[in-house]
Parts: C-alpha cells; structure tokens; sequence
C-alpha cells in the first residue's frame, strides 16, 4: 500500500513494488495510481528513485520489493474566469448553493475544458463568493457528478461550509440517490454490490471492480431497486454509500446491467440501440435526484430533490410496456 507525504503543494508517495520483471513504468502506475504516461514524464524528469537511487527507464524490468519514491510536483492552476452561463439554482443562502446541472456541463475546468464549466458560471452568479480551498480551478467544489449526468450536485460559498460538507462526504453520511436507465432486468430486483472501484489496468482513463484483495482501489458501496420493468431496460434507483468516481455506472454493468447509452461502461443493446438512435440520445441515463445533508453552518437538515430531466423521461415513456 503506498504512502502519501504532503510537500508544501505536491507530495511523495511511497511503497514497494510487488512483482518481479514487469515495466517499471506498469508497476509505478499501478501501485501509485498514476497514468503510465504520468509516470514516464516523472521518470525523465529524475523525480523517482528506487532503493534511493535515480530510477531507470521506463522499460527497466521490476525486482519486487524494491522501495519506489515518486516526488509528484503541485500541478500549475490555471484561474477560471466567470462566465454567464445560465443556472437551476435550488437553493441558495450565503454559505452554500445548491444547482441541479443538465448533463453536457462539465463541473470544473480540466485539459479540454477550460472555460464553460459549472465552474465558470458559478463565480459569474456568485460574484466570487466561492470557498477557496479547492484552489482556483476548483472553488467551491466539494464533490462533483461527470459531464454526461445530470442532477444535484451542492457547492460551497464559504470555507467553513466547504469543511462541513466535505467531513459529511468523507464519513459518507450524505443521502444520495440516483436514477438510472439499465440494460435488461436485475435479478433479483434489488439488492446491494459490493465492490472495490480502482483503474482499470487495460485502460487507465477507465474505472473498474477489483479484487477485494487488491493494495490498490476503493472499498465501494451501492444498494439498487427496481422502480419499474420496461422492454428490455429497467428504471432503477441507486443509494450510495460511498462516492467512488464512475461509481454506479461501473457497479451496474459489473452485474450485468450496464446503464443505457453510456459509452464507456455499456455495450450496444441490438433490442434498443435503434431506439437510442431515434431518441439521439447519447449520454448514461443517469441523473442524481435526491441530495441530503446537515446544514454545515447551520445544523439544520436539508434534502433536495430533482425531477428526471425530459430526455429520460421522453426514454421511459418509449420503453414502458
């Protein structure tokens, strides 16, 4: 398991390599969670060592349980620009903002997407008034739901608010429930997985389960129900315990059902994928629909929920019986 020191901004991580003649590169990016191609950048830049001495290349072969130092530098900020890009609030006061955020907006600004962001619309509306301890790119930012899912998601004004909500999201005692449109019938009907979430090690931009006995990876919990059987796909609720990034997309089509049109985790169904192509739609049928938590300044319970977005709707209704 490696280890993580904080270096002013940056940081060390630490731990031994396991198994003997793979890549360096492979073996670095799998026990310390960087992308390969991050590591061979650290690689050439002298930031690694093993054993305390400069690490070799990338193609260097591995002796397990050799020590590995990585020196991983604070990554240059860029400062996100307030943009007016119109906003669901659901609700506001001068510690926190609640929004309901369609799907196609990204949260923050990221390689690809440096401006249009919830981000950049967030500090037009608020005038600025956003918690800084996610840093400029991120302010306010506590937690964040992907591009293509729609939903809740709640964002903080203050510093205080953002130390509140993010020790509720760590202790996982915030409600979250989803709504997801998946392939097929669960059976049974409803039940709970039971997972560890970590990169997949065929594709590092992708998430995936594995093994329980994995060094690497999440512990993860989702509880589903079915809410209604339609032909051939199922409208299902999801309640998390944890928050892993991909959680339920990557959970459901671990058991078989992946969520309808999403592009990373599911598979073309021949039964619905004319469907999808008349309904052009083209994202995960998935939409964050109710957030609960304990006002961070306040103390008050607060719960909010968002109705399904047209698109799902307009989906559900094709595929009723």
């Amino acid at each position: 398991m490696p280890t993580f020191c904080s270096m002013g901004r940056g940081e060390i991580i630490e731990g031994l390599l396991e198994s003997d003649g793979v890549r360096l590169d492979k073996a670095l990016a799998d026990a310390s969670g960087l992308s390969r191609e991050r590591v061979k950048a650290l690689l050439g830049e002298g930031r690694i060592t093993l054993d305390g001495k400069p690490a070799p290349s990338a193609s260097a072969k591995t002796v397990a349980g050799s020590h590995f130092a990585i020196d991983v530098p604070p990554a240059a900020e860029a400062e996100a620009a307030a943009q007016d890009i119109p906003l669901t609030i659901v609700y506001e006061d001068a510690h926190l903002i609640v929004v309901d955020k369609p799907a196609g907006l990204v949260v923050h600004p990221a390689a690809g997407n440096p401006d249009g962001t919830l981000v950049n619309a967030l500090l037009h509306h608020c005038g600025g008034s956003l918690s800084g301890i996610g840093g400029v790119a991120r302010p306010g930012i506590v937690h964040r739901i992907d591009k293509d899912t729609s939903g809740l998601l709640v964002v903080a004004k203050s510093d205080a608010a953002h130390e509140g909500l993010a020790r509720q999201f760590a202790d996982h005692s915030i409600e979250r429930a989803y709504l997801a449109v998946v392939n097929g019938h669960p059976v049974p009907p409803a039940g709970t997985v039971k997972a560890r979430i970590g990169r997949s090690d065929s594709n590092r931009k992708k998430m995936a389960v594995l093994p329980d006995t994995a060094s690497r990876g999440k512990h993860a919990v989702t509880h589903y129900k079915t809410l209604k059987t339609l032909k051939n796909c199922a409208l299902i609720e999801c309640r998390l315990e944890t928050g892993r990034t991909h959680q339920v997309r990557v959970h459901m089509a671990s058991i078989g059902h992946a969520l309808l049109g999403d592009p990373t985790y599911g598979r073309p169904n021949s039964k619905l994928k004319p469907l999808l192509t008349a309904l052009q739609f083209r994202r995960q049928a998935l939409h964050a629909a109710v957030l609960g938590f304990i006002h961070p300044v306040l103390g008050t319970t607060v719960r909010f929920e968002s109705p399904l977005p047209a698109d799902m709707r307009e989906l559900i209704e094709e595929t009723t019986r």
